[in-house]
């Protein structure tokens, strides 16, 4: 326990966890939680958000330590797993935008909940959470410590104390969804379902720009 506390690097811990921070978005991926759910009674919406965390973390964590020999292992490079998830996304941003996940509740409301309706594998868990960037960004901060044992696990808590705070505004989603109404919702729901298709382009378009099909766009000023 002494030796890991004297490995701990004050900076690195606040670099690695405004990075994941950053790419993990805990404040951004609320709104978009609130419109997969939307309709969910509260009991559901918060199993949703605690499995979705739960599972994001296990990847973040299982990639982390073994994602990049594993993509080697298998010939896919990060480009091509972002653009694969940008692609996912994208889809569920068409669901969002078109409200095509209300209605098919509405075609089975008799038949009770189905695995299609419980979003906390995809796309919260993945991509949303546990994106390519988040993946990547584990990657990364766990090269940057040797790849120990006490850098892994430093690493690891920092992840866990963000993945926390998504938890955090997933169980807030409720007291937005009563504050917006109805027809905030619906208008939140398409806003958000816009970003999230931009997103996914932007996902795309950093796969593409990483293995050369596009040239690199210097930073907007």
């Amino acid at each position: 326990m002494l030796e890991f506390l004297d490995f701990i690097d004050l900076a690195f811990v606040i670099t690695a966890f405004v990075t994941l921070f950053v790419v993990i978005d805990p404040i951004g991926t609320a709104p978009i939680f609130l419109a997969l759910t939307q309709g969910m009674t509260p009991a559901r919406r918060r199993a949703i958000g605690i499995r979705a965390c739960v599972i994001a973390a296990i990847l973040l964590a299982l990639f982390g330590i073994a994602g990049e020999d594993f993509l080697r292992s298998v010939g896919i490079s990060m480009p091509a797993f972002q653009i694969a998830g940008g692609i996912l996304l994208f889809l569920t941003a068409l669901d969002m935008l078109f409200d095509r996940r209300t209605q098919r509740r509405k075609e089975h409301a008799d038949e009770g909940p189905t695995p299609a309706d419980d979003p906390s594998v995809f796309p919260l868990a993945m991509p949303l959470i546990a994106g390519p960037g988040a993946m990547a960004s584990m990657v990364l901060l766990i090269g940057e410590t040797g790849r120990s044992p006490q850098g892994m696990g430093l690493v690891t808590l920092v992840m866990l104390a963000v993945i926390a705070l998504v938890l955090l505004a997933f169980l807030s989603a409720g007291l937005i969804e009563r504050l917006l109404r109805r027809t905030g919702t619906m208008v939140m729901t398409r806003l958000f379902g816009l970003l999230l298709a931009a997103l996914s382009v932007q996902f795309v378009l950093n796969g593409a720009t990483a293995i050369g099909i596009l040239p690199q766009t210097a930073p907007m000023p």
